[in-house]
């Protein structure tokens, strides 16, 4: 994932509610006066289905959503440009909230507001129900079908606990990536019903509620005054995909009728997220909570028909404000395979856990040629990356892409994720599914005829390519858990032929990838330092107390950081295609945090993931960076690496300090690598 341009020189301005006040506050560009516009990346709220999701802002405006699927066409971008469309329900002529909280347990929203003549209360959710495909298949599932699945609704309810609030709802869809004004039209006898129509290939959008709505150019409009007790509420409903019968699938999920209704769907919705996360193991520490946010978060991250699971919610969020470093990360990195099983082991969430393996076995199988090192949610091979010109972007930092070219990119470290990831999904059950042998031998036998080649490496680097050694210790990987997995299938002559070639890898790193001192750099041309290396002592390349793991791990944390934070490496020293600063990459830091428990630095450690904790945004949640001056999130959002990572960090620290052995952390139900 990739790195920013030169920063904008910027001003603080205090914006949103004021619940990260001093610290994520949005940068003016130079030249114009007042706050800027968009809110701080951290004060975005973040809803799922586990189909799509949804960004909202602190002012109630839903400034993010894509349909039918997460990587589908915007009907909300507001988030990157002020006119591409937003959906707002809150009191009249108020943007600042009183506070705002997810729902303990759940992904959903409430935001208490203050006006001046008295309080209300909203509850935003994307609704889960029960399984409703009785009569005909679903058509996009290829996991089994759980008990329940996505609504395709988004709902907004409301009620006045005091006093009496004018109420504001403001609906202005704008299609494809704010290309096409909606078309509205009443649907039904009413005023409760309309649909908005987008151009070709747009899935119409229902709203429903029990406001009075009326017509305003591209936007659905209604007012009333709620005095204390009083209800209402906005359901946006939208069919599977545009080939949907649209009436044939509203009349199998039928949106709420009235406010009822409305209230009864909102409470089955936070029962379904508070029934999946009693579903985990999570340790009774004082970290709790930021452990099953980041569970709830990742499962909020996956695409559930398929088992995917996205690297973040948004596109062209900017890693630099002003910044041109701002690409498309609603796709799945191969890459995150072992992180992501890490994680959802180590937390008990197993199923999640089984179909995000055999989504990466369902890319994998077949594959002739060598694997990418990303796909679609769907599987799809083919990410296009195009510039959007006629949005400004979020703060002006330009341009704003969706696709990813990377995924062209010659990347030797996808091999071994791909192994590490059939070896904790084996170990797990002391079972190696005969499907997935042959994808094994194919992508073991691409590490041993590559690993000796230059690529772009972890970071996806647009520079010339480079031996680095993060891509060889994958390499190694492969070929490491390739062995033992051929024991285990009986090929005792393979498992030695691959024990061969990881030995092999092995001595080459050991030998080209240190420097004069003894600790392991960036590529084999250099001695420059990159935090990919950190990654050596959790996956088991050398034993943490050899001296070039804690060297290495040492020399990271002193010379390769910033106020402690970070950095994947200098960008002065580093040939990667682009000019300018970048943030502190805070999957490193947890990574750090990981590193140092395993050579038994636990103090430094916990003091690290203690300050990393205290950045999250006020609703716990990661984007893919910090500035580590203002601590300002950087970057697409929330960003499922970050969150994988801190899993890992917390999960690391509290076991050492309950007595574990640090050296020997592991996931749990999965033996020891």
């Amino acid at each position: 994932m990739d790195k920013p341009d030169d920063p904008t020189a910027a001003a603080a301005a205090a914006a949103g509610d004021g619940l990260a006040v001093g610290r994520q506050t949005p940068l003016e560009p130079d030249g114009l006066d007042g706050p800027s516009p968009f809110p701080p990346i951290a004060e975005y709220a973040f809803l799922s289905d586990c189909e799509t999701n949804a960004l909202i802002a602190p002012s109630g405006n839903v400034e993010w959503l894509c349909s039918p699927r997460p990587d589908g066409r915007s009907v909300f971008a507001a988030m990157l440009d002020r006119a591409a469309g937003g959906f707002r329900l809150g009191p009249t002529g108020v943007a600042v909230p009183a506070g705002r909280r997810y729902l303990p347990g759940t992904l959903v929203l409430e935001t208490t507001w203050r006006a001046r003549g008295g309080w209300i209360v909203v509850r935003d959710a994307m609704c889960v129900g029960p399984w409703y495909h009785q009569q005909r298949r679903s058509g996009t599932h290829r996991r089994p079908p759980t008990d329940f699945e996505a609504e395709h609704i988004l709902l907004r309810t409301v009620k006045c606990i005091i006093g009496k609030v004018e109420l504001s709802l403001d609906c202005e869809p704008v299609f494809n990536y704010g290309r096409t004004e909606a078309r509205w039209e009443y649907s039904g006898q009413g005023y409760g019903e309309a649909i908005a129509h987008g151009g070709e290939g747009d899935v119409q959008l229902r709203l429903v509620t029990d406001l009075r709505v009326g017509f305003e150019g591209r936007g659905a409009h209604a007012r009333t005054t709620l005095r204390e007790g009083d209800r209402a509420f906005a359901a946006l409903c939208w069919p599977r995909s545009q080939w949907s019968a649209s009436e044939e699938y509203w009349a199998e999920r039928a949106p709420p009728a009235n406010a009822d209704e409305a209230f009864e769907r909102m409470e089955r919705t936070s029962e379904f997220w508070r029934g999946w996360i009693n579903q985990g193991v999570f340790p009774e520490h004082r970290w709790q909570s930021h452990l099953q946010r980041s569970a709830l978060t990742l499962k909020g991250l996956t695409y559930a028909p398929t088992g995917a699971l996205l690297a973040a919610a948004a596109t062209s969020l900017p890693e630099t404000p002003g910044g041109s470093r701002n690409y498309d990360y609603r796709y799945t990195w191969i890459r995150d395979a072992t992180f992501m099983l890490w994680g959802l082991y180590t937390l008990g969430f197993e199923r999640e856990a089984n179909d995000f393996f055999y989504f990466v076995a369902d890319v994998c199988d077949g594959e002739e040629d060598e694997l990418q090192i990303m796909y679609g949610v769907g599987g799809e091979e083919e990410l296009p990356e195009e510039e959007l010109e006629h949005l400004s972007g979020y703060e002006d930092a330009r341009p704003v892409r969706i696709g990813n070219a990377a995924a062209t990119q010659r990347q030797h470290d996808v091999w071994g994720a791909v192994l590490d990831s059939v070896y904790l999904h084996t170990k797990s059950r002391d079972y190696l599914p005969e499907r997935v042998w042959p994808m094994l031998k194919r992508a073991v036998e691409c590490a041993i005829a590559n690993w000796s080649k230059p690529d772009q490496g972890i970071w996806e680097v647009r520079g010339p390519p480079r031996h680095f050694t993060s891509s060889k210790l994958m390499c190694w990987v492969a070929c490491d858990r390739g062995a033992r997995l051929a024991k285990l299938h009986g090929d005792r002559d393979l498992a030695t032929t691959w024990r061969k070639a990881a030995d092999e890898i092995h001595a080459d790193i050991c030998e080209h990838g240190l420097d004069e001192r003894g600790v392991f750099v960036q590529h084999y041309e250099t001695t420059a330092l990159d935090a990919s290396v950190l990654l050596m002592p959790l996956l088991r390349f050398l034993p943490p107390e050899d001296p070039r793991i804690r060297d290495t791990v040492l020399a990271i944390a002193d010379e390769l950081t910033v106020d402690e934070l970070v950095l994947r490496y200098r960008v002065e020293e580093t040939d990667d295609g682009f000019s300018g600063e970048e943030g502190t990459f805070t999957i490193c830091s947890f990574w750090l945090v990981s590193a140092l428990v395993e050579i038994g630095e636990v103090a430094r450690a916990r003091q690290l993931c203690e300050k990393l904790l205290s950045y999250a945004s006020p609703l716990q949640l990661y984007a893919e960076e910090i500035d580590p001056r203002s601590g300002r999130h950087l970057g697409n959002f929330p960003q499922a690496f970050t969150h994988l990572a801190l899993v890992n960090a917390v999960m690391h620290v509290i076991r050492a300090e309950s007595g574990g052995d640090a050296t020997r952390f592991r996931p749990r139900g999965v033996s020891l690598l």
